[in-house]
């Protein structure tokens, strides 16, 4: 069981907290071992929206598989960030330097910051805050137009709706693609791969279809994608006939369920080379024998 602790600090974003932990708990309702709680600076704290909330104020038993997120909150013009306690800034540098994660969503990433965490550590917020971010800290590396960045075991992401794509990531870290993608399913949003890849990742490209069958499939496919996938048994997975299925598939995706495999595969592998593995292990990990296939896809790709 991985905990996600909620760190509530004033005039926060309802979506910065509600999208993530939305994630967190369709993925526990999914079975996937999340238990979430949510801890203030005091126990009211009101939402840039108006709506007021309640929080504990005593944090929980934490170890070092346990993850502290903070929400982003409202930063007016001319910028006033919330202040983060003395005793909550502690807790964030103690649980990372222990070996648990942190994150943030948006203008959280100053609350890493006062806590002394993004000292020579890349980092993004919102694409509004950038500079300001940069300049309150400016031994940080600040990443622009990215959807989140990761480093050290700290994770922030930039504003508002990113906030999904970082936990669904994170998710995914936990339990494979496969599980990220049957909660953005359930959630009825798109999959991204990483928040530095392009955003236009292969499960984004082709979930735009409202083809419930062929849903069923992709879902196969993203949680197997390694693997041997017969059509016979997509097809029973799907609930028609093989026939049926290229047709349907092609009709909502572009492509047959081979090569939508083969697309996810390619996409895995060159995440896998930028990381710096062998052509030979990238090929490997994402089902190929050796990586004369892996490159013959790769150019028919280009």
């Amino acid at each position: 069981m991985r905990r996600i602790v909620f760190l509530l600090l004033p005039r926060l974003h309802l979506l910065d907290l509600a999208g993530p932990a939305q994630v967190f708990s369709t993925a526990a309702n999914l079975g996937l071992g999340y238990a979430l709680s949510y801890v203030g600076q005091g126990e009211n704290v009101l939402s840039a929206q108006g709506l007021p909330l309640h929080a504990g104020t005593e944090w929980p038993e934490l170890t070092a598989d346990d993850l502290v997120l903070v929400p982003g909150s409202r930063v007016p013009d001319p910028p006033h960030w919330p202040r983060l306690h003395a005793a909550s800034a502690e807790r964030l540098r103690a649980h990372h330097a222990a070996g648990g994660a942190v994150a943030s969503v948006c203008s959280g990433a100053d609350a890493l910051g006062q806590a002394g965490l993004l000292h020579e550590r890349r980092c993004t917020t919102h694409h509004g805050l950038q500079d300001e971010l940069a300049r309150r800290y400016p031994t940080a590396t600040v990443v622009r137009d990215v959807l989140f960045v990761e480093d050290g075991r700290i994770t922030t992401s930039a504003g508002i709706a990113s906030g999904i794509d970082l936990a669904l990531h994170l998710v995914a870290a936990d339990h494979g693609p496969g599980a990220a993608a049957r909660v953005a399913r359930d959630m009825v949003v798109y999959a991204r791969r990483n928040g530095e890849d392009q955003q236009d990742s292969a499960m984004l490209r082709h979930r735009a279809h409202l083809n419930d069958a062929v849903h069923r499939v992709q879902d196969l496919i993203d949680a197997r994608f390694a693997e041997p996938l017969p059509l016979a048994e997509l097809a029973a997975a799907g609930g028609c006939s093989e026939r049926t299925l290229t047709r349907s598939f092609v009709r909502a995706t572009g492509l047959t369920p081979l090569r939508y495999q083969q697309a996810l595969r390619i996409e895995r592998a060159e995440h896998l080379l930028a990381q710096g593995a062998t052509a030979d292990a990238a090929a490997r990990a994402v089902g190929f024998t050796d990586s004369r296939m892996l490159r013959r896809l790769r150019a028919r790709e280009r």
